[in-house]
C-alpha cells in the first residue's frame, strides 16, 4: 500500500485519538474526559472541594471572572509558570482548582478540573493486566513522589497508578496510553501500541533515538515506522515560548528553502532535522528553532539539556514538578526541590557535577546533593 493512501476507515475507529495535540491546552487526560468536560463550567463545577492529593481544602478558580483568585494560568509569553500536581502539565486555561490555604506557608498546588476526575483504579493495563492499578497521589516511598514510569520511562512526581504487588507504575497519561493512534509525522496510516521485541533494534521518527527493548512503541505495521509513545503523546503541535512572538510549529523536515545551517535559539547547538528528528520553528518569521526538549515550558530552570544528554525530543524532566522543601536528618536545614545549575558544583555525597540533574539545595548554606544521593 502507497505510503499516502489511507489505510483505514474513520468508522471502524470512532474513538481514535490523532496526535498531536494541536497546542498546549490540550493533553491526554482532557482528551479523553472531555465529554465531561465539555458540559463543566465554573457555574456546574464544584466551588470547593477536597482532594485525596492534598492536605488543604482546594477552590475552583476561573481567571475570566474579576472577583477571581489572583493566580494566573500559565503563560510562557509572560513569564507565568502554573503545572498541575496530578498531570504535571501546564495549566493553561481555566477554570481549575488551587490550593485554599492562605496562611504564610501558602503552597502551589493546583489542579486542572479534569484531574480530579480521574479513576481510582485500572484493569487490564496493557503493560500489565495481570493485576489491577490503584490510583495513588503519590509513590509512598520516595521525597516529593518521584518515581519512574515502568511505560515512558521518565521520571514522574504527579499522581501514579500503582501495583502493590509488583511496585509496577505509570505516570496518568501513560496509564489510559491509546491502544491506536494517527500521527501527522505519518499521515493516512494507522499506527498501533505494541511491545518492543527483543533483540530488535527500533528508531524513533520524531527523535531517531532507539527505543528500548520490551517497551511500547506505536508502530505502522506497513510502514515499519516507529514512535516513542512520550514522543507522540507529549509534543503538541504548537507551542508558545518567550523567544517569539508567534506559536511555534513541529516540523518533521527541513524547512523548504532554507538556505541557512540549524541552530537552537535555547542551547544555541547545531542540528540536522535529517538525522536528528523533529524541531520547533516559527513559520512566519523564520528565525525561532529550538529542539523540542530546550523548549519545555518551565521557566524555573533556564538551563536546556545539552545535546549528549537527549535521549527522545522529549526534555527528560517534562513529568517533574520542582519546588518545594523537605527536611532531613542528613542536614539541619530544609532542602529545596531543584534542577542543578552549572553553578550549584559537585555533589556533597558522591562528588559528581549536579548540573541537569534533580537535586536538593540549601538555601541558607551551600550544601548540594543529587536526589538519588540523599533518598
Amino acid at each position: 500500500m502507497g505510503r499516502l493512501l489511507k489505510n483505514f476507515k474513520d468508522d471502524d475507529y470512532p474513538d481514535l485519538v490523532h496526535l498531536p495535540f494541536p497546542d498546549q491546552t490540550m493533553n491526554l487526560i482532557k482528551h479523553l474526559f472531555s465529554k465531561e468536560i465539555e458540559s463543566s463550567t465554573s457555574e456546574t463545577c464544584e466551588a470547593k472541594q477536597t482532594h485525596i492529593s492534598h492536605q488543604h481544602p482546594l477552590i475552583l478558580v476561573d481567571t475570566t471572572k474579576p472577583t477571581s483568585s489572583t493566580l494566573s494560568c500559565h503563560d510562557p509569553m509572560k513569564k507565568v509558570e502554573l503545572i498541575c500536581d496530578g498531570c504535571v502539565r501546564p495549566i493553561m486555561n481555566s477554570p481549575f482548582y488551587a490550593c485554599a490555604d492562605e496562611d504564610e506557608h501558602h503552597c502551589n498546588f493546583a489542579l486542572h478540573e479534569w484531574c480530579t476526575r480521574l479513576p481510582s483504579e485500572i484493569k487490564n493495563h496493557p503493560g500489565h493486566p495481570q493485576h489491577t492499578l490503584i490510583f495513588m497521589p503519590k509513590v509512598p516511598y520516595k521525597p516529593f513522589g518521584v518515581f519512574k514510569c515502568d511505560v515512558c520511562n521518565f521520571h514522574c512526581n504527579g499522581f501514579v497508578y500503582f501495583c502493590v504487588e509488583c511496585e509496577y507504575n505509570v505516570d496518568v497519561c501513560c496509564a489510559f496510553i491509546p491502544d491506536k493512534i494517527t500521527h501527522t509525522a505519518h499521515p493516512n496510516h494507522l499506527l498501533s501500541r505494541v511491545l518492543t521485541k527483543k533483540d530488535h533494534y527500533y528508531v524513533c521518527r520524531l527523535c531517531f533515538w532507539g527505543i528500548v527493548s520490551d517497551s511500547f512503541s506505536f508502530s505502522c505495521e506497513d510502514c515499519g515506522l516507529h514512535l516513542h509513545p512520550g514522543c507522540a503523546l507529549l509534543l503538541s503541535e504548537t507551542i508558545r515560548h518567550k523567544y517569539d512572538k508567534h506559536p511555534l510549529k513541529l516540523s518533521y523536515l527541513p524547512i523548504e528553502n532554507h538556505k541557512g545551517d540549524y541552530f537552537c535559539d535555547i542551547c544555541e547547538e547545531e542540528f540536522y532535522p535529517e538525522r536528528e528528528g523533529s524541531f520547533y520553528h516559527c513559520e512566519k518569521c523564520v528565525q525561532s528553532m529550538m529542539h523540542p526538549a530546550c523548549s519545555m515550558p518551565i521557566f524555573r530552570h533556564k538551563n536546556p539539556l545539552p545535546s549528549f544528554s537527549l535521549h527522545t525530543a522529549v526534555h527528560k524532566y517534562v513529568n517533574i514538578k520542582f519546588g518545594g522543601l523537605v527536611s532531613t536528618e542528613t542536614h539541619p536545614h530544609p532542602l529545596s526541590f531543584v534542577q542543578g545549575l552549572k553553578s550549584d558544583g559537585r555533589c556533597a555525597k558522591c562528588g559528581y557535577v549536579l548540573e541537569y540533574d534533580m537535586i536538593f539545595k540549601c538555601l541558607r548554606c551551600e550544601f548540594v546533593i543529587h536526589y538519588d544521593c540523599l533518598s
